[in-house]
């Protein structure tokens, strides 16, 4: 099955989230928000896995070799269904947060 799907050429994070709604629609996910949020902590462990083979550090020899940005794509892809799935316009809701962090006072570590 060929996608019909298309993204633009320089997206804004609201292009990303919308494609990731046609992208649910076209491959007919059904997940629930549970579900989801299972899944994206999946994606995160497979992430981690990643990241630690490419800082070379230890990893499970039966884990396969994984792409860390694939698996940061992932992450992101489950993160926006997540958001299409509540209601949440992510790209509104960065721009709101950081304009409340800037009035904060930050520690430096």
């Amino acid at each position: 099955m060929s996608s019909e799907l298309h993204l633009k050429q320089d997206p804004t994070l609201a292009d990303l989230q919308q494609y990731v709604r046609e992208l649910v629609v076209e491959r007919g996910f059904k997940d629930d928000v549970a579900s989801k949020f299972m899944l994206l902590t999946e994606e995160v462990g497979e992430f981690a896995k990643a990241a630690r083979k490419h800082a070379g550090m230890g990893y499970a020899t039966d884990v396969a070799p994984q792409n860390v940005a694939d698996e940061a794509a992932d992450i992101l892809i489950v993160m926006l269904a997540l958001c299409n799935m509540m209601g949440v316009d992510l790209e509104q809701a960065f721009r709101d947060k950081e304009e409340r962090n800037k009035l904060r006072v930050w520690k430096k570590a």
